[in-house]
């Protein structure tokens, strides 16, 4: 691979998606591409960026950008997040949108649903104290064919074996063959939609909870602060954002704050509120 083709490649991928490579990565981009090429009856890297530079095929670069984006994802992923949604943002949303009741919740970069189906389980498990409340899960992701993974539900053993709770496994999936199917229950309470985050979020409407976790790492600064920007315009003054634990919105943006004595989780400047300190009455925290 020459300097000129990993840069053309890297431009390509910072272009349509905000992923930013740098120059020891030229092993990742060979690796992932390297079945690309075949797919496209290709024998070698190399002939891929040909066919790129020569015919501009969008079919083609469409596979390539799904190739380089990371997909990694399990269940409860890193426990923290999930605990801080039930311990201090549900009891929050429970009080503050008692009238409306109704509730949005978007899953940015959701890869194939773990992170989505995880929240809907949990909203499940407190069906009592939800009961007559409009609950909306939005998953995006700019592959389409990570996306049909999430719609289908269906998981290997490895997967659900990745932070899922023996008890809910049981309770909400059905073993085929060696392979897991989430319920119809789990699988119709989220909506997927084909989304790239360097656009502007409006289409998809307001949410009041967003997780957009493990995904910042991956932009430089300015990409950072325009989708932290479009996520900002699209949360009322009380939403809250979910980050991943290495991100951070200092030196980035000013549109949002960490909550008060807590990591990952933040409020829109100027919006927040002080954490609520115990897990809704009736519902314990699943291991």
């Amino acid at each position: 691979m020459t300097i000129t083709d990993f840069d053309f490649i890297c431009q390509i991928l910072k272009a349509r998606s905000g992923l930013v490579l740098t120059n020891d990565k030229a092993y990742l981009l060979e690796s992932r591409l390297l079945p690309v090429a075949r797919k496209w009856k290709l024998a070698t890297f190399d002939d891929l960026v040909r066919l790129i530079r020569s015919k501009n095929d969008e079919a083609v670069i469409r596979d390539v950008v799904e190739a380089m984006t990371t997909n990694e994802s399990f269940f409860f992923r890193d426990t923290k997040p999930f605990d801080q949604f039930k311990q201090i943002c549900l009891p929050a949303m429970l009080k503050s949108r008692a009238g409306a009741k109704s509730l949005r919740i978007w899953s940015a970069a959701c890869s194939s649903g773990q992170e989505a189906y995880s929240l809907a389980m949990i909203l499940t498990e407190m069906a009592p104290q939800l009961a007559g409340w409009r609950i909306d899960i939005v998953g995006t992701d700019l592959s389409n064919e990570i996306l049909q993974r999430a719609k289908d539900g269906m998981y290997s053993q490895f997967e659900v074996q990745r932070g899922l709770p023996i008890t809910l496994l049981v309770k909400y999936f059905t073993q085929v063959g060696d392979r897991w199917k989430i319920s119809d229950k789990i699988r119709q309470m989220v909506q997927y939609k084909e989304w790239n985050l360097l656009n502007d979020p409006a289409p998809l409407g307001k949410f009041d909870i967003v997780f957009c976790r493990n995904v910042l790492i991956y932009f430089d600064q300015p990409t950072k602060a325009k989708v932290l920007a479009g996520i900002a315009k699209q949360m009322p003054d009380d939403g809250y954002l979910f980050l991943g634990g290495a991100e951070t919105v200092l030196g980035i943006s000013d549109k949002f704050q960490l909550l008060p004595g807590q990591r990952g989780i933040y409020g829109l400047t100027g919006g927040i509120k002080p954490p609520a300190s115990l897990t809704p009455p009736g519902f314990a925290t699943p291991r």
